[in-house]
């Protein structure tokens, strides 16, 4: 065929958004790091769920309403670095389609070279050998090739032959996908969603793999209210991931419910339905064993009041911090953030999760604390959205304890601009560091690590991984601390114990008399501690 028409764009984005779904599985495989955080493939499953449930019901003839609809689905659904790129690929893509009725073989050229541009100027410090590369190789090779009267199925031949092609050298780009034996995760989940797209081109369209199940791709989207709700859910347990131990799972799941059922389907599924204040730690506590099946979340009916409460007057300030965790959540309130956005490393909350929290924040001038790497982008996305007057401003915080740090510094007395760069610059003034459990065998960057062992990491380069969590926070200690360190502060995770913070406490102190010791329970899944040494 010649030309692509508006329904047929959604069918292919739709298969695409399917694609994806079907393997997010393996995305997340391609991890890198040795962490509990291999969520690439989830996030952008996630994100393209949204673009996907934004045109479902669209019957519209032109590509352009179709794309911008599904391209305003991904920008308030992006989660994670990937996601958010992602988004703005389709941004691009959906800008260069305004006011047309169909595509031509140059129209989708002009339009991949636009969605191009718009990832690249999305990110700060692009990096290439990951699905940036892998986009502008693409988008570059059909425009060098696309001709008049081309046809649209030989446009996706050389689109999935570049594509293919680049992901295969995104580790001759970047030497530590090398140095593991694996290309790029984002990279990946783009060259999957090409095939989607492809498949309902020649009619073929991917339909997700589980027959017969509703599956609700905002999983994260619908944990953020801060209220008792219902969660239900099938868990397939993955014997590369961490054991899964049931009485284990019953003490975490009664100790943070408020109501508790739970049974067995099958050998290696499980349905659980729970009433809890944050079902976010029970799905980033779960995603150590398995990979989720189904996901539904309800709120309570008593919360559906929270709408009728009188609308409180505005404020000039208020700062959004992203946790996970109760104690996490109490020492961010402690110092002044009156928002708490549930997640984190293994939970990155979309776009219009911050636009959410904005809102609800009622403030002239909003700070927000990603205190995550991979959340930066969507909560910058989110604040480039807002339409209200409202002020808001990302302080770039990549860690807990840079969060804290940085909250710290904020006054209300200080003058917007002055409080924001008071807070980026408090970022420098911290070190960061945590200690969690290895999910794999591999090397990387000289370290042996060994699965379900534990590893000490500052930023994201691994300082020891031994079998004790203990000793690898020692050994995490004894690199970290410095002649000038002053304070250090440790977060305990909820696999630590009260008396394990006693005992702590009194070694640490013993063996850093000099240096100011705090340590606190945070309840963080996933990771046993939370180090900030400044």
């Amino acid at each position: 065929m010649k030309t692509i028409s508006g329904q047929l764009l959604k069918s292919m984005f739709i298969s695409a958004s399917n694609n994806v779904f079907n393997h997010y599985p393996e995305i997340d495989a391609l991890n890198v790091f040795p962490v509990p955080d291999g969520d690439t493939g989830m996030n952008m499953n996630l994100t393209m769920s949204s673009g996907a449930k934004e045109i479902s019901n669209r019957n519209d003839n032109n590509v352009s309403d179709i794309a911008k609809s599904f391209s305003r689905g991904l920008l308030m659904g992006a989660r994670g670095n990937s996601g958010v790129i992602t988004s703005q690929i389709f941004r691009g893509f959906a800008k260069y389609l305004e006011g047309k009725e169909e595509i031509n073989a140059i129209d989708l050229a002009e339009a991949l070279i636009a969605g191009k541009e718009s990832s690249y100027k999305a990110v700060m410090r692009p990096v290439e050998g990951t699905i940036l590369t892998v986009i502008r190789e693409t988008s570059d090779s059909l425009m060098a090739k696309a001709e008049e009267g081309m046809s649209i199925e030989e446009c996706f031949e050389i689109i999935l032959k570049e594509a293919k092609s680049s992901l295969a050298r995104t580790p001759e780009l970047l030497p530590v996908l090398k140095d593991v034996g694996v290309v790029d995760s984002g990279g990946a989940g783009l060259v999957t969603i090409f095939e989607g797209m492809n498949k309902a081109l020649i009619g073929e369209f991917v339909y997700k793999s589980l027959e017969g199940q509703q599956v609700v791709e905002e999983k994260d989207n619908l944990v953020q209210k801060g209220y008792d709700m219902e969660l239900n859910f099938f868990l397939l347990k993955d014997g590369s991931k961490k054991q899964f131990i049931e009485r284990n799972f019953r003490d975490f799941a009664l100790h943070h419910g408020t109501d508790f059922l739970y049974s067995m389907v099958k050998e290696d599924r499980f349905n659980i339905k729970i009433q809890m204040l944050h079902p976010g730690t029970l799905l980033a506590y779960l995603q150590q064993f398995g990979e989720f099946e189904t996901i539904s979340i309800t709120p309570h009916k008593e919360d559906k009041q929270e709408d009728k409460k009188v609308k409180s007057p505005r404020k000039e300030n208020a700062l959004i911090a992203v946790s996970s965790g109760e104690g996490l959540d109490e020492l961010f309130r402690q110092v002044g953030v009156s928002v708490i956005v549930n997640g984190g490393q293994t939970m990155n909350p979309s776009a219009q999760d911050f636009l959410d929290a904005i809102k609800k924040a009622n403030a002239n001038n909003v700070f927000i604390l990603p205190n995550n790497s991979n959340i930066v982008m969507a909560a910058t996305q989110a604040c480039e959205m807002i339409d209200d007057g409202t002020d808001a401003r990302v302080i770039p915080s990549k860690t807990v304890p840079q969060g804290l740090v940085s909250a710290l510094v904020f006054t209300n007395e200080n003058k917007v601009d002055l409080n924001f760069n008071n807070m980026k610059a408090a970022l420098k003034n911290v070190s960061s560091g945590s200690v969690t459990f290895a999910i794999k065998d591999t090397d990387i960057e000289g370290v042996h690590v060994t699965k379900n062992y534990y590893m000490g990491l500052r930023d994201k380069m691994i300082i020891t991984c031994v079998k004790d969590k203990f000793e690898a926070l020692r050994n995490l200690l004894s690199d970290m601390i410095k002649m000038d360190s002053s304070i250090v502060t440790i977060i305990c995770g909820e696999d630590i114990s009260d008396k394990e913070i006693k005992e702590l406490n009194k070694d640490i102190a013993e063996s850093y008399k000099d240096i100011q010791i705090n340590i606190v329970s945070g309840k963080q899944p996933v990771y046993s501690f939370l180090v900030g040494v400044e």
